[in-house]
Order: structure tokens, then sequence, then C-alpha cells
């Protein structure tokens, strides 16, 4: 059962005791057959995906909270909701190294296939798994997310849950501005300057962390591009800018760059998820250092499904010899239904 942004809001504006109730209920129905499907596919993967130590490792996570959640007892009243509330807090906790390690069975598979030199062009089927299995993921942990968060008994003012209500782009764009400068500084020991166009006072609802994770992706890729391609220039550096529109559907944000662009033929590469420009992605078997500047060739199709999620969108737009341009669009009517793999 898909939910919208706007009745996770309507709903979460009265966080009673009865709505978490029937909160908690909804959630020990549907997530058990949300987390049943992801389980099955893991299953079933081709190239002997399956059979990886790391696929094994994130299958049997999903296992593992499915039984938590099947055998927990039914809830019917405010103690049973709490009880379940701590359990799916923990599994939310459980589930928090998948990307990378999913990341890890993949790499490996890829590896293995360069050893042999059988490189699949069927690799489109494990890309549309993995767009299923991420966009699945992202719905879990919102549900979780969205159910945890309305227990906190001293909310920000305009938050439901995990929705602010009254979020304003531009800040978090200054935000994920900070964190991706500051990245880029450690590791290059400079970083472009980053200009922010648009009405500060203007906001809208929508999921603070999932826009911030989103900008920061973009800009921290775009710092890069430029970074990279004016290091031993004497030239100016020129800035990076993020342009905020508000439109009657959409919220638009336009991440802008002079980095020198994507050629034609990269650009259907860089929502896959075995491609990464970056010259040696991390070391995958040690995936908890933090955020590094670059790497998994995950960030792209990630940040594409938080957009879509909530029935947004991200284009890539690019000009090979000058830069590139990422248009963020945002549903701002907030009625769209989660896209169910």
């Amino acid at each position: 059962t898909g939910v919208s942004l706007r009745y996770m809001m309507e709903f979460g504006s009265r966080p009673t005791e009865r709505n978490l109730l029937l909160s908690a209920q909804f959630l020990q129905k549907e997530l058990p057959i949300r987390i049943a499907r992801r389980a099955l596919e893991l299953e079933s993967l081709p190239f002997g995906l399956s059979r990886k130590p790391a696929i094994l490792k994130v299958r049997d996570w999903y296992l593992d909270s499915f039984r938590d959640i099947r055998y927990f007892p039914e809830v019917r009243n405010r103690n049973d909701e709490l009880a379940f509330t701590q359990m799916i807090k923990m599994i939310k906790v459980r589930h928090n190294n998948v990307v990378p390690t999913m990341a890890l069975g993949v790499q490996q598979l890829k590896n293995e296939q360069y050893r042999t030199r059988k490189i699949p062009t069927a690799f489109d089927e494990i890309h549309e798994f993995l767009d299923r299995f991420y966009m699945s993921r992202i719905g879990i942990r919102m549900l979780i997310g969205q159910h945890v968060a309305l227990h906190d008994p001293d909310p920000e003012p305009g938050v439901i849950g995990l929705i602010n209500t009254e979020l304003s782009p531009i800040q978090v764009a200054q935000a994920a501005s900070e964190d991706a400068r500051s990245i880029c500084l450690r590791e290059y020991g400079s970083a472009p300057e980053i200009d922010i166009y648009g009405d500060p006072t203007f906001t809208f609802p929508y999921v603070s962390s999932h826009l911030h994770l989103m900008l920061f992706e973009l800009v921290k890729n775009s710092l890069r591009a430029v970074q990279e391609r004016y290091m031993n220039s004497d030239k100016d550096v020129p800035p990076v800018r993020i342009i905020v529109a508000d439109g009657a559907e959409d919220v638009t944000i336009k991440v802008s760059d002079e980095g020198g662009g994507i050629p034609r033929s990269g650009l259907p590469r860089i929502f896959t998820y075995l491609y990464s420009t970056a010259k040696n992605p991390p070391d995958m078997d040690c995936p908890s250092e933090g955020v590094t500047m670059a790497g998994y060739g995950y960030g792209l199709p990630i940040s594409r499904l938080y957009a879509r999620y909530f029935g947004g969108d991200l284009q890539i737009i690019s000009m090979e010899g000058y830069g590139t341009d990422a248009y963020l669009h945002l549903s701002r009517l907030g009625d769209s239904e989660e896209p169910l793999p």
C-alpha cells in the first residue's frame, strides 16, 4: 500500500495515542510485505550475485527483520505500540549499512567478471533490481522513521515526524553546500565558492534529510569537477551556482558548474550503479569511513530515487568542455503516491 507525503502530513499532524496505534497496526501489516518481497528478490539475482557473501549478509538482515515483525504479538494497546516502535527502530539501525554492503556485493561480481573477461551485457537486469531494491528501502525507512519521529515529545514547530512543513530550500542548500565544501577542502586543500540564488523566505513541505542528501550529492559532484579542472590552472575558479525556483507544481533546484562537463557518451552511465568517474573508489571492504568525496558511483542514481519517491525527478544536462547543470524537480503538491516497486 503506497502512502503519499500529504497523507503522512495530515495523519501525523495529530499524533494521538489512537493514531499512533493505527500507524503501528498499519506498519505491522505493511512492513513484512515490503521486506519479504526484497528478501525473495535477493535470493534470485542473475550472474550468481545472490551467492556473494555481501549479498547473503543483506538477505539475512532482511530475513531477521521479517521474523522480528511477524513474531511480534498483535499491537493492541499503548504498551504494545511502544514496544513495537522500539523494535522497528532497531530494525532501521540493523539496515543502516545496506547500501555500501550491496555495493560491495556488486563490486565483487564486477571484479570477478573483469578477471574472467566476461562483462555481461545483461547488467541492466541488476540495475533494474537495484533501482527497485533501493526505492523500496527508501520507503521502508521513511515509514519507520516517520512513525518513530511522531513519538518525539517536543517536536520543532512546523515539523511533523520527518516532514518539515515549512522547509526552506535555500537553508537546506546552504547547509548541504557547507558540508560538501568541507569535504572538498579536506580532500583537495581548497574548494570553489558556492553562490545560492532564490527567495530566502520561500518554504514548502518536504523531508529535509532527503533534500539535504540530494543537494549534498549534486554540490559535491560539482565541486569535484571544478576543483579537478582548475587544480593546476592560474585562471579564476568559477563558483558553483545553486538556483531555487518555486513553480505552481514543482520546486526546482538547479546546481550549475563549469567543471568541464561529461561526454555525451558517458551520460547514460551516470545513473547506473556500476560506474564511477572517481579514479580509485574507496576500499569497499570497510565502508564506514564516513562520506568520501567520490567512489561508489551510487550518489546520482540514489539521489534520483529520493527525488522520484515523492513524485519529483533529477535530470543532468551537460555541455562537454564547459560544465554540467543538474535539475532537481520536487513535487510541491505532495499527493503523489509512493512509487512501489
